[in-house]
């Protein structure tokens, strides 16, 4: 079901939902309780099975400006890929259906994009932990305050400088027509796509600005993508897309690096992110799927890349640490 509105509106939402269960309708009140009015949320039911595609055509129907795309289950990439090809706002963000919104988020950073006419305006959010009920900030104060405007790889790097910093597409909003420009959509099938989907978008974005009022909230459980154990020949997959993720990111230091400044933030992460995969070969516990994953480590050329990226005196030390236990580990 589709609703047109009269006029373009200044967001639009981009939500992918996939059985997005009881907290589908938490995150519907955090949306409708926007004091933004200026805004369409378009959400994309992606071959959802437990009735959440029907209680989002509820929602549509109550509200004009709630619009619903059901397509077949195809990924969160693919979700996002079909709400920014419908999508008519001058901005858009990508909040997950299960996560939940300060009521002013929208309004505040829409004000912020416009009065200083930025391609990217993002805030501050908090990881909220169901099992113990405890919050944590994302980005915590004594590593970053609210900033002024920066040209966007400025800001990548000095984001990325905090390590607390994380490329995930619900931290803000972003200009529709720079995204459209670059023709910078999702890839499908790779998990963490938002990596180098952000990277891109602030390598090519003139302003950004930051404030750290936390406007997010991110809901940490057992069943989210991220935060699932995984085993066995799953974990082996898993960790490919981290793989693929340190290819992206190398990739685009080289191709843009003689347009913009490329920090050595910028190779510190293409290592972080391999490095990420050390740590899980380690606690695997099935030998073969350890085998597996130290192979594709080598035949994806990972290791070379690793040492090209590393910045840093400590990610030398733990690098060269971890290689050796690698080496150690493989079965020649």
């Amino acid at each position: 079901m589709t609703m047109q509105l009269e006029s373009s509106p200044l967001l639009s939402i981009i939500t992918p939902m996939f059985n997005a269960g009881e907290m589908f309708a938490t995150f519907m009140q955090s949306l409708l309780a926007q004091t933004l009015k200026e805004m369409e949320i378009i959400i994309v039911d992606d071959g959802s099975t437990d009735g959440s595609g029907e209680r989002a055509d509820a929602y549509a129907q109550q509200h004009p400006h709630v619009r619903v795309i059901h397509q077949a289950n195809g990924g969160v990439s693919r979700a996002r890929n079909a709400g920014l090809a419908v999508a008519r706002g001058k901005y858009v963000s990508f909040p997950d259906a299960d996560d939940t919104m300060d009521p002013a988020m929208y309004q505040t950073l829409v004000e912020m994009a416009e009065r200083d006419n930025l391609d990217a305006a993002q805030c501050n959010a908090e990881w909220y932990f169901k099992a113990s009920q405890q919050v944590k900030p994302l980005i915590p104060l004594d590593r970053l305050t609210s900033t002024e405007v920066f040209g966007g790889p400025e800001w990548l790097n000095k984001a990325l400088k905090t390590h607390r910093y994380m490329h995930v597409v619900w931290l803000g909003i972003y200009r529709r027509d720079l995204i459209e420009r670059l023709k910078l959509y999702f890839e499908p099938g790779l998990h963490h796509q938002d990596i180098p989907w952000t990277t891109e978008f602030m390598l090519n974005a003139q302003r950004v600005r930051y404030t750290d009022r936390v406007l997010y909230r991110y809901y940490m459980h057992d069943a989210s993508i991220s935060n699932r154990k995984r085993t066995g020949q799953r974990n082996v997959e898993y960790q490919r897309h981290y793989l693929k993720i340190a290819q992206l990111l190398e990739e685009l230091n080289a191709r843009y690096r003689h347009q913009v400044t490329i920090y050595p933030a910028f190779h510190y992460q293409v290592t972080h992110e391999a490095l990420s995969v050390c740590h899980c070969i380690r606690r695997e516990p099935e030998e073969d799927a350890r085998q597996a994953m130290i192979a594709d480590l080598f035949a994806t050329q990972t290791h070379k890349r690793m040492l090209r990226n590393a910045r840093g005196v400590r990610q030398w030390y733990q690098l060269l640490l971890w290689l050796s236990r690698i080496y150690r580990w493989r079965n020649k």
